[in-house]
């Protein structure tokens, strides 16, 4: 019995770590209490934005806030079951990371399936199954994350070279693809920059990466020319005064919101843009109203808020024992990070506007069910990496 009990502590998983060390971990507690308080603050500020509209439009004032408080408690359960599942079966087991990749690629093309595709303000980017919708790019951002985190675990040296990363980028450019078709430049942009991202930490050579750049550089101004609306939006961040009852009234009106917000801001549910002046207010500038409602004091606690998930996920990525967990982590990090620095510079001006929703915050069920999910994992990274209990929860 004591050679039996002295063999088991020696048994190691599939990475080489030691299965006795991982059971002692709890994982990162604050990451999900942090996640699931600022997706809570995201119900309150959609109700906040959107019940003037909903009134108007549905008659019903919590009409968009019991859809995102249906979402924020699905969003929950999904953290929580990510949570503790075991994120290297999506390494192990092969047929799962093939699963978790080609799903969302079948259902970005099926969206263009009439009877089947949700057309929304001249773009088709959602399924749609009954009552229930479902936007297909979401998942597409997590899948291209887990199969570019597989490909380069598998063998790392082999992207070391030029051809080596070539799968990469064809998955990457499989589901811009099929994104820009919908059409969704926005989330193109965000699929290329985590593809640059994730081929960046492989490792590979930074000439591979410039040579990469060159002609995504090239086609950018192509696909902007490609459709007139693009370059309209593009006049309109330039000089968005120049057309202040067309193109760039969004604009003008997110600047209002946040310039009237000041330092500490008009207080909350007092937002006035939120009164039918601001589009959107309650998805894609729902930080302009924030910005109204909490003034910069308040905008700046809610992005140290995103700090800190952002520092929780490298952290995690840091610390993790193996190089599939490393990537998986960075990569839903990223994901985050870079959607939340997207939202917030067009929100403020700084590039021309763009249909992307801030993480967690942002009316949408499916990325915020999606994101906690995703969260989730992180949480799951953190719990099987051994001797990570008490450094994870410092």
């Amino acid at each position: 019995m004591l050679l039996r009990r002295g063999t088991l502590k020696k048994r190691k998983n599939e990475f080489g770590v030691s299965l006795a060390s991982e059971k002692k971990n709890i994982g990162d507690v604050a990451l999900i209490a942090v996640v699931a308080l600022y997706a809570l603050f995201g119900v309150v500020m959609v109700y906040s934005a959107s019940s003037y509209n909903a009134q108007v439009l549905y008659g019903d004032e919590f009409y968009f806030f019991r859809k995102q408080l249906f979402g924020y408690v699905i969003g929950l359960i999904a953290m929580i079951g990510a949570g503790f599942f075991d994120y290297r079966k999506l390494y192990s087991v092969k047929w799962v990371r093939w699963v978790v990749y080609f799903v969302p690629i079948v259902l970005l093309a099926l969206v263009f399936v009439p009877g089947i595709g949700v057309s929304n303000y001249g773009a088709t980017r959602w399924i749609g199954v009954g009552p229930i919708t479902v936007q297909p790019s979401e998942l597409a951002k997590y899948g291209y994350v887990v199969f570019a985190a597989a490909y380069i675990a598998k063998d790392p040296s082999r992207v070391k070279s030029f051809f080596g990363i070539l799968p990469l980028v064809g998955g990457g450019l499989l589901i811009c693809v099929l994104i820009i078709l919908e059409p969704n430049m926005s989330v193109t942009m965000l699929i290329a920059a985590l593809m640059f991202s994730m081929i960046f930490l492989s490792g590979t050579r930074l000439i591979n990466v410039f040579f990469l750049l060159i002609p995504f550089v090239i086609a950018l101004p192509a696909l902007i020319i490609a459709e007139p609306y693009r370059l309209l939006r593009l006049s309109a961040f330039l000089n968005p005064w120049a057309s202040p009852q067309d193109e760039g009234y969004q604009l003008i009106q997110s600047l209002y919101a946040l310039g009237n917000g000041g330092w500490f801001g008009v207080g909350l549910f007092n937002s006035r843009q939120k009164y039918r002046f601001l589009p959107f207010a309650e998805s894609d500038f729902i930080l302009s109203v924030i910005g109204e409602e909490f003034g910069l004091v308040g905008v700046l606690l809610l992005f140290l808020a995103a700090g800190f998930i952002l520092y929780r996920g490298f952290k995690i990525a840091s610390a993790c024992d193996n190089l599939f967990g490393n990537l998986l982590a960075s990569g839903i990090t990223l994901v985050f990070g870079i959607q939340t620095l997207l939202n917030a510079l067009v929100v403020s001006g700084s590039i021309p506007p763009t249909g992307l929703p801030l993480p967690l915050i942002s009316s949408g069920n499916t990325s915020l069910i999606i994101t906690m999910a995703s969260v989730g994992v992180l949480y799951s990274i953190s719990r099987h990496t051994a001797g990570r209990k008490n450094h994870i929860i410092q």
